[in-house]
């Protein structure tokens, strides 16, 4: 009987995850057809011709604006991908094991930051 035991969650605390993940993957995905609507959207009201003094100020803004939900939507699709990668985890049951130290990270960290790949640990061994 071999005592090399690979630690690793329980199904159930997995299945715990995975719940936790779908749900963050759900409000991620509303998130970001906000800011793609957001950047997309030219919000033009028709009123280009009333403020002339003001209009490079409004184009400078609204550019401005559609760059910064442009980044936004970047890092909410990013965010959505690292999610799903950690749906794939579950399903390998190599989820929760720290990419680096091979050993499992917290159930606490895993909670607040669903998608982590590495622990405490080896998120210091970085710095």
């Amino acid at each position: 009987m071999s005592t090399e035991v690979k630690e690793r969650y329980s199904d159930a605390d997995l299945a715990e995850f995975k719940t936790l993940i779908k749900k963050k993957i759900e409000k991620a995905q509303e998130q970001l057809a906000i800011y793609q609507n957001a950047y997309k959207n030219d919000g033009n009201n028709g009123t280009d011709d009333t403020s002339p003094t003001f209009k490079a100020f409004e184009e400078g803004s609204e550019t401005m604006s559609k760059e910064a939900n442009s980044q936004l939507a970047i890092r909410q699709e990013k965010f959505i991908r690292d999610l799903k990668n950690a749906l794939m985890r579950i399903e390998n049951k190599t989820y929760g094991i720290c990419r680096v130290t091979g050993k499992l990270i917290a159930k606490e960290r895993l909670l607040l930051v669903p998608h982590a790949t590495l622990s405490i640990e080896a998120k210091n061994m970085q710095r």
